[in-house]
């Protein structure tokens, strides 16, 4: 059936209108979030670049835990504890120690960078407060979590996904040749309105997906529910890990307790080091029941745990491994569910870290094509409205030799 053409103008009006309005009212925010995003595609790279003496290694074998441990402990604050190693995936890049303390009366993070060879500390930086760590938390929550700046990013990742939308529809041209609409001079419009449409066009599926997946990382716990009733997830985890408990007193060794967790996976290469923490209240209870059925004595409590992240060489995938330091015995947590790997797939798709090179470019250039929509769609609205009041003053014939 023939949708008849007023119809089409009337929708066409109607999603020219929305565009518009979201486009104006959302601008000031998409364009700074967008700037954001594209940096953090290249996060590694740009760091590299404005701080080399961070990534200055002199090569790619690694020395044992413990002299990373005892290197970071001696260049960090003394209210400073360290709670995670992390082993870098690629080469010439640096090993990196997180420790959790208090600094100006809040809790903070410092992370230790390190030369794998040798155990060197290369610097020692509060993340939270550099470029990028900023340029992380403006991303995320707009620097405001205190006051629903997650949710506020996640509506202005809709308000992008409706832009896309409609921006693709009022793309397409009237005469519906799609060969038409790629060509740089559409019916006599400007420069401006030829970029525009052009660039609207090429990014528009990028654009909606990368919008989409925002969003659906904007609203975790909305997220979690739609994706666990369409497939199935493994259970949430509990406390994050840097709010857990650090045992003070261990049996195992870090060295030790990665070298357990090796032995379960073998072949895995080490990407993280949970140093052993105490289990909660929850946790601890939930073992006694499992344990006997008797009431415990209050001494006996569960062990510290290690937890172990190994990366699969060939695949690349992350495994977790649960040490418990009373006896060394490792357990692997469950592999990944199928709505566990969507979830993953979407966090990567959205980051670039996910799809290859030519994804990760498609990324950075939805955050870096937004400025110039605004920039060209501002002023194409600015000359509708300038040939709207002409058209109010002049005569058909007048108006056509002004334009």
């Amino acid at each position: 059936m023939t949708v008849p053409s007023s119809t089409l103008n009337r929708l066409r009006t109607l999603w020219w209108a929305i565009h518009r309005w979201i486009a104006l009212l959302l601008c000031v925010l998409l364009v700074p979030i967008a700037i954001s995003g594209a940096l953090l595609v290249w996060h590694d790279e740009l760091d590299a670049l404005v701080h080399p003496s961070r990534f200055a290694v002199t090569g790619n074998s690694t020395v044992p835990i413990s002299s990373y441990l005892d290197s970071a402990r001696a260049a960090l604050p003394t209210n400073f504890t360290p709670m995670v190693v992390r082993f870098p995936a690629e080469d010439a890049r640096p090993v990196t120690v997180m420790a959790r303390g208090e600094e100006g009366g809040a809790r903070q993070l410092l992370t230790v960078y390190l030369d794998p060879p040798s155990g060197r500390v290369l610097d020692v930086v509060n993340f939270r407060s550099s470029f990028f760590g900023f340029l992380h938390r403006f991303h995320e929550n707009l620097t405001i979590p205190d006051y629903s700046g997650r949710a506020i990013v996640g509506w202005a990742g809709v308000g992008m996904l409706i832009l896309s939308f409609t921006g693709l529809w009022l793309w397409w041209p009237r005469n519906g040749v799609f060969r038409a609409g790629l060509r740089w001079r559409r019916s006599g419009d400007a420069t401006i309105s030829n970029l525009h449409y052009l660039l609207g066009f090429w990014i528009a599926l990028p654009l909606t997906l990368v919008s989409f997946t925002g969003t659906y990382l904007s609203f975790p716990q909305t997220a979690r529910s739609t994706m666990s009733a369409i497939a199935p997830m493994n259970p949430q985890a509990g406390r994050p890990i840097f709010a857990a408990q650090l045992a003070r007193e261990t049996q195992l060794t870090p060295d030790a307790a990665l070298d357990a967790a090796r032995n379960a996976k073998p072949g895995w290469r080490p990407s993280a080091l949970f140093l052993a923490t105490l289990p909660s209240e929850r946790a601890e209870r939930s073992e006694r029941a499992e344990q006997r059925n008797e009431r415990p004595d209050r001494s006996e409590r569960p062990a510290a745990t290690w937890r172990v992240q190994l990366r699969d060489p060939g695949s690349r995938d992350i495994a977790t491994v649960i040490v418990n330091d009373r006896d060394g015995t490792a357990r692997s947590l469950p592999d990944p569910l199928a709505g566990d790997r969507a979830a993953q797939w979407i966090r990567g798709l959205h980051e670039g870290s996910r799809g290859g090179p030519l994804w990760q470019i498609a990324v950075f250039l939805t955050g870096v094509f937004p400025p110039i929509f605004a920039f060209t769609g501002i002023v194409m609205w600015l000359r509708r409205r300038r040939r709207t009041a002409m058209a109010k003053r002049l005569s058909p014939e007048a108006l056509q030799a002004a334009e």
